[in-house]
């Protein structure tokens, strides 16, 4: 009876019942949705179907995607958009570097791992402690997201392109204003609200006397000077924009009798 019981403790926890599992399954439903904008804003920008598609298959970076199109939505060219698109995803290259220390791929699984390090796939599996559901909550969340953002991005494209002519619905600066959108939510300090105030002040002084498009790569470069030069706290670090487990995070923060913890972190997981 004790081996079994033993047996019982070590055996593997069933996939569905994951923690790092599930999370990754909701994580993935709500940001593949959003694909659905991206579809619709991208065909009203003035890229085709084919093109569309294109750039969530193979950049899948929800934030360079909306940065991309809303340069050639506001008359950039592809080099601006590329270089826009270029500055934001460098951390899923930070994030692949700890995420390749943390799981460790092997084979053809590195590629395939690179490919979907994004901040959800990151911050589902750094925010557990197992090495068994770090690689279910990366995998869960990152191949999810990938089918269901593509999925919902062609179907946001077919609509787009039946709406025709964007200006004649008044969306021919909805990227722009979905790209603003991504952006809001994370100027949570200071700091932050200053240098974004800053690089909109030099983005637009640059407007005049630079062809469309660049100035947001001297938005960019302003960010980045401010960045090398500025001192910031010691211990803050390059970090995913999306915490999965925020709720629990308040549960344990807010509830120090700690009455009902267990139970609804068990609901939540």
């Amino acid at each position: 009876m004790g081996l079994d019981s033993d047996a019982a403790e070590l055996a593997p926890v069933k996939i569905l019942q994951s923690p790092a599992v599930r999370i990754g399954l909701s994580i993935s439903i709500a940001t593949g949705l959003y694909g659905v904008s991206f579809g619709a804003l991208s065909v009203t920008s003035g890229l085709d179907f084919w093109q569309t598609m294109a750039l969530s298959l193979l950049l899948f970076s929800g934030g360079s995607q909306f940065a991309f199109i809303g340069v050639v939505a506001g008359g950039g060219s592809g080099v601006a958009a590329m270089g826009a698109a270029t500055l934001l995803g460098m951390r899923n290259g930070i994030y692949g570097m700890q995420i390749n220390a943390l799981l460790q791929p092997r084979g053809w699984r590195r590629f395939a791992a690179a490919h979907v390090t994004i901040d959800e796939s990151t911050a589902t599996s750094t925010g557990q402690t197992d090495p068994l559901e770090q690689k279910r909550g990366f995998w869960t969340a990152g191949l999810g997201i990938f089918v269901l953002w593509n999925l919902f991005t062609a179907v946001g494209a077919l609509a787009g392109a039946a709406l025709g002519d964007p200006k004649q619905w008044g969306l021919d600066g909805a990227a722009v204003a979905a790209f603003l959108g991504l952006l809001w939510p994370r100027l949570k300090g200071r700091e932050p609200v200053a240098i974004a105030v800053v690089c909109a002040l030099a983005t637009v002084l640059a407007v005049p006397f630079v062809p469309p498009g660049v100035p947001i790569l001297v938005a960019a470069l302003v960010a980045a000077g401010i960045g090398w030069f500025s001192h910031g706290r010691s211990d803050e670090g390059l970090e995913p924009d999306v915490d999965p487990y925020a709720e629990n995070h308040v549960h344990h923060h807010h509830d120090p009798a700690g009455d009902h913890r267990g139970d609804r972190t068990g609901d939540d997981a």
